[in-house]
């Protein structure tokens, strides 16, 4: 199937676009007028982790996505060669509406690039992941602290696992787990309300004792920013969809693609059409 081409505007202003509205805010970044985090934009949506590989990789990562649905929840596959995700946004693009965009070829990460239009190719397919945005914003509503939310220059700390994925062909690889410290009683509010998104993540991996998955040091982050841990605090992990980035080494498909990690793609799906019970 041949791409359609991208759909850019010919102007869109840095400022006095609708930061709560998807469309609004996917074609500012397809503009170039977003190139940061996008947390905090289009509040109530869906946000997505990105992989995109070439067919002959794709079934066997829709397998590894099948059989390891904790860091790798799969919420829409693309066709070959399609940049659209119609159940995820009626005018998305995957080439051009990230604000960045990871590079990796023969399993090694090569660039961040802000558009992958001039890499796209007829036989290049999309996944889209849950992402644990839309968790967090349903523990900031029940009245939880996140660092990163208060500073949104921040980055959820991130950290390679000892823990084994379960195999699909020729992805395997360690878990990529994400970390957010809570008091005790706060901490079982946090399982009880992330354990409702099954297809965000859903419920921690793991509490409390880091060195029992494999992480020697919590207070240095394998990705994101290095986190603050008060007194009593326990530090919570979660899957998370960065995961791929870590497989794909082992896989060392010609060309992989995904989202730079904080820079995610957003959909129209609201973040309540996830939750469960």
């Amino acid at each position: 199937m041949s791409a359609p081409a991208a759909r850019r505007p010919e102007s869109e202003p840095a400022t006095g676009w609708d930061r709560s509205d998807p469309v609004a805010v996917r074609r500012a970044i397809r503009a170039g007028a977003h190139r940061g985090q996008t947390g905090t934009l289009a509040p109530g949506h869906v946000q997505a982790n990105l992989a995109i590989l070439p067919r002959d990789y794709a079934e066997e990562f829709a397998r590894f996505c099948q059989r390891n649905p904790k860091p790798c929840p799969l919420l829409e596959m693309s066709e070959p060669g399609d940049p659209r995700l119609p159940g995820l946004g009626s005018n998305l693009d995957v080439r051009t509406d990230l604000p960045s965009y990871r590079v990796f070829r023969d399993g090694e990460r090569m660039e961040d690039v802000p558009d992958i239009t001039d890499l796209w190719r007829d036989d290049l397919v999309a996944f889209a992941l849950g992402c644990s945005y839309s968790f967090e914003e349903a523990l900031i509503d029940a009245g939880l602290r996140l660092a990163h939310w208060d500073d949104p220059s921040l980055v959820v700390p991130m950290y390679l696992t000892g823990i084994e994925c379960e195999p699909a062909g020729r992805f395997r690889g360690r878990m990529v787990v994400s970390m957010r410290p809570f008091a005790p009683a706060e901490a079982i509010k946090a399982i009880q309300i992330t354990s409702r998104y099954p297809r965000v993540h859903g419920a921690p991996v793991h509490i409390g004792k880091p060195e029992l998955i494999g992480i020697e040091d919590v207070t240095q982050a394998w990705q994101g920013d290095d986190p603050a841990i008060g007194p009593g605090e326990l530090p919570l992990f979660w899957a998370c969809g960065v995961t791929p980035q870590s497989v794909v080494a082992a896989a060392r498909p010609p060309l992989c693609i995904t989202h730079t990690p904080a820079h995610m793609l957003v959909t129209d799906v609201r973040n309540a059409a996830l939750a469960v019970g």
